[in-house]
């Protein structure tokens, strides 16, 4: 049964994603073939470095990837920091103290803006890393859509709400997902 329930989870991640996908059609696949060649190259050295150096980060970073699209859509709010206007979504319940990965998100950004300052979106960083990280432990890839714009602002109230706790069942987890429509921008 427990294998049963597992498999479920895995296709519900694999239909939000798809879902997330599909409803992009401004977002394009080769949307820094032009502005950032080196882009998806840079992205996925640094996390193949990242998960060699630590296998468990790949999940951390398909989870990160998973909560920053839960919430506000995948806009890179699960990244921003606390500041005077917000809090950002880092201290929401289903995140604090368990997600991972911010780090090796900023070192990517970090190498990203040494090849092309100021055009690849940390949204865009995240998704991408994401996929790269499932390649990395020999994941099946997917054809990530490029192009989004990073949210200028976070919600915690709206990731504790939204975002499904740990403990949830399948059909909690279903239901969550059902009334989500993933948006981008």
């Amino acid at each position: 049964m427990a294998r049963l329930s597992s498999y479920k989870i895995s296709w519900l991640f694999l239909y939000f994603f798809t879902l997330v996908a599909v409803s992009s059609a401004q977002l394009s696949s080769s949307f820094y073939a032009k502005s950032c060649p080196k882009a998806l190259s840079t992205i996925r050295s640094a996390v193949n470095a990242a998960v060699n150096q630590e296998k468990r980060m790949a999940a951390s970073l398909l989870r990160l990837h998973f909560h920053d699209c839960f919430v506000q859509g995948c806009d890179g709010s699960v990244l921003l920091d606390d500041n005077s206007t917000f809090t950002g979504e880092k201290t929401a319940g289903p995140n604090l103290n368990s997600l991972r990965g911010f780090e090796v998100i900023d070192n990517i950004k970090s190498q990203v803006e040494s090849v092309c300052a100021k055009t690849v979106s940390c949204a865009d960083i995240l998704a991408v890393a994401a996929r790269d990280s499932v390649v990395a432990l020999g994941g099946r890839s997917w054809t990530v859509l490029l192009g989004r714009r990073d949210s200028l602002t976070a919600s915690l109230s709206t990731a504790n709400s939204d975002l499904p706790a740990p403990t949830s069942d399948l059909s909690t987890l279903i239901s969550a997902f059902s009334k989500k429509k993933p948006k981008h921008h």
